[in-house]
Formats: structure tokens, C-alpha cells, sequence
């Protein structure tokens, strides 16, 4: 049994989960965080409009309400910075709305401490439809990142990444996927993949793919984001183990 999974270390790690009217699934998953890993669970209600924020409290969550709706993005920074001033030093974040499995929690952090990796996704590419998966590869392609699952937000974050995920430079980012990946390899931080099941969604629908003019604004300010950054980061080879 590893240390992680046995209890050790865990003093230094916490969950995140942004959320945005997830009223329906919020307390269910604060709950199994919470029993599989007994860590403290932080969400961050992206200025929900319905119960998100008392659920996710009466589950025994600590909850950061904000006033004023900044994405997924915005919502999950705000929690990574929260937990640098208390110390932590590994962050987990995962989905709202019931996708992530939380049973897959140890495994990612079991993987972290195991490959010494800074950043480990779980990542299940069999979710993707046909179209995301060829969005996906234009992405690698663009960016040579060597990652098989882009926008998965079931993550540990290490010591390394927590700062930089943290900065201003960070603050420009829209998503937690590919400007965030990029914005790692730029300081050479290691990257690692854990495949994981992941459910379908409970209820609701994607932000991202919600409607072709959004999927359109996704495409294009993520290719303009890579051309950008390939640009200013050369060819350098991606720190990446799978």
C-alpha cells in the first residue's frame, strides 16, 4: 500500500472543485473526496445562482463564493492560490458535475510521488467523440505537447507548478488545458498521465461545447493561444512520461 494511499503525506494535500450551478452533484462529490482521501475540500462557486454553495458546505467543504462569474479557470486559480497561503503543497482539482471519479484520487497521487512527476492527469481519451478527438490531435500537432488527453481537469499539481499556476502570467489563461500545459512546459515541468474511468455527466452540459459559436471561440482562441506560444517557446522537447 502506497504512503499516499495509506494516509501519510496527506496533511499537505487538498482538493479544489470550481463549480457553477452544480447544485445537483456538488454535495455527492465533496463527499466521496472526502472519504477517500479525508483532505480538506475547498470549492470554489463561480457566483452560482442556485444551492451549489450551501451544499457543497453542508457536506464539509470549505467554500470561496465569488461575487463575480471569472470561468472554470479563474475559479480553480482562485482555489490554487488559497491553498498556497495555507501551506499545502499538492493540489488535486476535479469537475463539479460527477465525471471524475474521486476512487481515482490515490492512483494520481500514488503516481506523483511514485515518477516524481510535478503535474499528473488522469486522463480516459475513450470519452472523446470523434470530433474532439481530432481537435486534440490539431492541438498536438501545433504544440508538440505529447499529452493524449488536453482538457481532462482531474490533476495533481506539485510543489513546482503551484507557483506558476498561481502568477499573473497565469491569470491571462481561459481554461485549465492547453494554455495551462503549455505554460508548464515553458518552465520545464514533468507531466505525467494516468488512465482513469470517467463517468458521463449527471446532468447539464459542457461550457466548452455547449454551441458551435462556443466550440468556434474555443478553437480559435486556443489555436492563436498555441501559435503564440510555440512561437515563443521554439521546439523544445516536452517533459512527459506516460
Amino acid at each position: 500500500m502506497s504512503n499516499f494511499h495509506s494516509g501519510v503525506g496527506w496533511a499537505g494535500v487538498i482538493a479544489l472543485i470550481p463549480a457553477r450551478d452544480e447544485a445537483g452533484t456538488i454535495g455527492e462529490v465533496v463527499r466521496q473526496v472526502r472519504q477517500e482521501l479525508d483532505i480538506r475540500v475547498v470549492v470554489i462557486s463561480d457566483a452560482s445562482t442556485d444551492a451549489t454553495a450551501e451544499l457543497g458546505r453542508s457536506a464539509g467543504a470549505r467554500v470561496i463564493d465569488l461575487p463575480l462569474q471569472i470561468g472554470a479557470w479563474g475559479a480553480t486559480q482562485t482555489g490554487i492560490r488559497y491553498a498556497r497561503r495555507k501551506g499545502f503543497e499538492r493540489v488535486v482539482t476535479l469537475d463539479a458535475d460527477g465525471q471524475h471519479d474521486p476512487a481515482s484520487l490515490p492512483a494520481l497521487l500514488d503516481a506523483m510521488r511514485e515518477t516524481g512527476a510535478d503535474v499528473v492527469i488522469g486522463t480516459s481519451p475513450g470519452r472523446l467523440s470523434r470530433a474532439k478527438r481530432l481537435a486534440w490531435a490539431w492541438f498536438r500537432m501545433l504544440t508538440g505537447l505529447a499529452v493524449e488527453d488536453l482538457t481532462s481537469g482531474l490533476r495533481v499539481y506539485g510543489p513546482r507548478a503551484l507557483p506558476i499556476l498561481a502568477s499573473s502570467e497565469a491569470t491571462l489563461l481561459d481554461y485549465q488545458d492547453v494554455g495551462v500545459l503549455l505554460l508548464l512546459r515553458k518552465y520545464g515541468l514533468r507531466i505525467h498521465e494516468v488512465p482513469v474511468t470517467m463517468h458521463p455527466r449527471h446532468e447539464g452540459k459542457s461550457r466548452v461545447f455547449s454551441s458551435w459559436f462556443t466550440v468556434a471561440r474555443y478553437m480559435t482562441h486556443t489555436t492563436l493561444l498555441c501559435v503564440a506560444r510555440r512561437g515563443r517557446l521554439g521546439s523544445a522537447p516536452v517533459a512527459t512520461a506516460r
